[in-house]
């Protein structure tokens, strides 16, 4: 059975917390959408970050979104308690583009993210 609309929204209001922090360079918002033991994966600028989220808090406090930052939520599936998000962001810092997949499970009436996985687009990593 395919969820509602208003669960739609839902999901899409808890994974706006994710948005919110990154263009405000302020990761209070995300610390609500994100479980503690949640983990992350990806390339940034080459090279692979893997483990706590802590480590995603710790890039969005120390580098703000800008003014040219800009997403997109797209809300890829619902399966009764579980959801897969997709986030495009460009110009995270000013020069990164951004695709994250979030895996969220509805724990205690409330949308949590447990995994969040990521892309860089070639086009925008650093090579040193």
């Amino acid at each position: 059975m395919r969820s509602s609309i208003e669960e739609y929204k839902a999901v899409e209001e808890a994974a706006m917390k994710f948005t919110r922090s990154v263009a405000e360079g302020n990761s209070k918002h995300a610390r609500e959408l994100f479980s503690d033991d949640a983990v992350l994966f990806g390339f940034l600028d080459g090279k692979l970050e893997h483990g706590s989220i802590e480590q995603f808090y710790h890039n969005v406090d120390t580098v703000p979104g800008g003014d040219s930052f800009r997403s997109r939520i797209d809300v890829v599936d619902i399966e009764e308690n579980l959801a897969v998000v997709r986030v495009l962001e460009e110009g995270w810092g000013g020069r990164i583009d951004f695709t994250d997949y979030l895996l969220l499970l509805k724990m205690d009436g409330q949308w949590r993210c447990v995994a969040k996985a990521y892309n860089q687009n070639s086009n925008t990593i650093r090579r040193e």
